[in-house]
């Protein structure tokens, strides 16, 4: 959450540069569009898998409080189980993003274009990471 955080505040100033630059001295930097993309990736992607530990993902609940105690538990076991399957998804395809685009360059920043990708293969695993520490909880609490 810390890092998804601090790339927001950078992306912020960062846009705020650019503004201050293209109205104030006229002259717009050319990497700070880029940067602010590149930013927002990561920072979106990083607080996404924390969003699976804190629980603040997109779910509904009303089917959900209608089970048994011991129906619910289960019902959520086999969500967090599906949620890691997607973080396993964004771990293989994503890290097959990087490979196929490590050649390609970001001409204003002149960075390679798999820099903007890594985050997907690291929330993937930070997911699948999480949801298993879901799981678990979910098991300890019937024991």
């Amino acid at each position: 959450m810390k890092l998804g955080a601090a790339g927001l505040i950078l992306m912020t100033l960062v846009v705020g540069w650019q503004v201050f630059g293209r109205f104030v001295l006229q002259s717009s930097p050319s990497w700070s569009e880029q940067t602010a993309l590149l930013l927002m990736i990561w920072y979106v992607f990083l607080a996404a898998g924390a969003g699976v530990w804190e629980r603040f993902h997109i779910r509904i609940e009303i089917f959900e409080k209608r089970l048994i105690p011991g129906t619910r538990r289960r019902l959520r076991i086999s969500i967090h189980a599906l949620i890691a399957v997607m973080g396993l998804v964004l771990l293989l395809f994503g890290a097959q993003l990087i490979w196929l685009v490590r050649d390609h360059v970001i001409p204003s920043l002149g960075i390679s274009r798999a820099f903007a990708y890594i985050p997907i293969p690291v929330t993937g695993a930070l997911i699948i990471l999480f949801s298993i520490g879901r799981i678990r909880v979910r098991i300890a609490e019937a024991n």
